[in-house]
């Protein structure tokens, strides 16, 4: 049996003309041109692509990274940490992040926002308010947020890392000085539930990098609280090495168990010297240099196409992010897929056969008698070229009929 049979598809296609006549015997070209799983990686370098103000050097590295990005992903991260998006209160972001969102919206991209609520990396002005001003400025957060970029982003990352939440020692923050007062699951349904009044329709995920049994614990508890979460969150920073197969279906195994979509948020491969593996806090590993090597990169690719492979095959992942598109983005690391020169490493090269190839769909088929021809390939959306005309259709597990009108 095939082990991606769950990410294909079949429709029966009837071509007509602008007339409303039937066209058979056609020659018809069939080509996917997005997948339906999301295939992601970082993209928080395109608001400097698109800013006016970066500097034309700078913006021909940038474009480099955008021209090779976009040949293998389909969905993209945009960063709304508060204190950076916000370093001041009410002085916000919006612009230059609205700017990015609507360039990749428009062009096909699926768009993911990252997050709306988290401990680490928010804004040190909130320290001057009280617990409840600390949380309704969290709600009027996520309506300005969710509200200004409704038409772009449809996923978000809700509240991030709520495990170790309110015990994280690190940094004084409002944020863990808030869910101590409040308990994790009452703060996350709190957040959520705005989120889901915001935009009834948006995926809405809990993310995490703890997966041990707290994580699943806490899913449990939150579902049972009525927290609409949609999608379970994961994420695989494996700057010490890959995490393995056992442990890679240790995790699979655990949070499946909910039936719900898992999105493999935010994943770390390095390609350089791994880092040792008595460093609890990843940001503890400071280096003054960090640099790619030729064995570390095949190590990178074979590790990344062992997990993507293995994700692919499980039918409750949707997404796979890889992190970094390129090296040095964070902590230093060689994890990008492109070196600090924008040349492409073996795994780019790696995971751009697996999209673009070894899962891709391209058929050319006839029209029978009555204009009819079928389809069967990965779920997405496709091209459709007959007589010269083009139109797009999308190939999902529901729609096995479709007419399609040329001309």
């Amino acid at each position: 049996m095939n082990q991606y049979a769950h990410r294909l598809s079949d429709c029966t296609l009837t071509l007509r003309d602008a007339q409303g006549n039937i066209m058979p015997g056609r020659k018809v070209q069939a080509e996917l041109t997005r997948h339906e799983f999301l295939f992601g990686c970082g993209c928080f370098w395109l608001q400097e692509l698109l800013d006016p103000a970066t500097p034309p050097q700078l913006k021909e590295k940038y474009q480099k990274y955008w021209e090779t990005w976009k040949e293998v992903f389909n969905y993209a991260t945009l960063p709304f940490y508060q204190g950076r998006y916000e370093p001041r209160e009410g002085v916000t972001r919006e612009e230059t992040t609205l700017r990015s969102a609507k360039y990749l919206k428009e062009r096909g991209f699926t768009v993911k926002g990252h997050p709306l609520c988290w401990h680490t990396a928010s804004a040190l002005w909130l320290l001057e308010k009280d617990n409840q001003a600390v949380l309704e400025n969290q709600l009027a957060r996520i309506r300005r947020e969710i509200g200004a970029f409704h038409d772009y982003i449809t996923l978000w990352d809700v509240i991030n890392e709520v495990v170790i939440m309110p015990i994280f020692e690190k940094q004084e923050n409002a944020i863990t000085r808030l869910c101590q007062e409040m308990g994790r699951v009452p703060l996350v349904k709190a957040v959520f539930d705005m989120a889901r009044q915001m935009d009834p329709n948006a995926t809405l995920l809990l993310n995490d990098f703890n997966t041990s049994e707290n994580y699943r614990q806490l899913i449990e508890d939150c579902l049972a609280a009525g927290v609409p979460i949609d999608v379970i969150g994961i994420q695989s920073h494996q700057h010490q090495g890959f995490w393995g197969m056992e442990k890679l279906e240790e995790v699979l195994a655990r949070f499946e168990k909910f039936g719900k979509p898992m999105h493999f948020t935010e994943n770390t491969f390095v390609s350089g010297d791994l880092m040792p593996a008595h460093i609890v806090d990843l940001n503890d590993w400071q280096v003054p240099e960090w640099p790619t090597t030729p064995e570390g990169e095949d190590r990178q690719a074979r590790d990344v196409l062992t997990m993507v492979d293995r994700l692919f095959a499980h039918p409750q992942v949707e997404a796979f992010t890889n992190w970094d598109f390129e090296d040095g983005a964070w902590l230093g690391a060689p994890s990008g897929l492109v070196r600090k020169d924008g040349t492409v490493k073996p795994a780019y090269e790696a995971l751009k056969q697996r999209v673009r190839k070894d899962w891709h769909t391209s058929l050319t088929l006839m029209t029978d008698e009555n204009g009819q021809c079928r389809v069967e390939g990965f779920r997405g959306q496709y091209s459709l070229v007959c007589d010269g005309m083009e139109a797009a259709f999308t190939l999902n597990k529901t729609d096995k009929e479709q007419t399609i009108t040329l001309g």
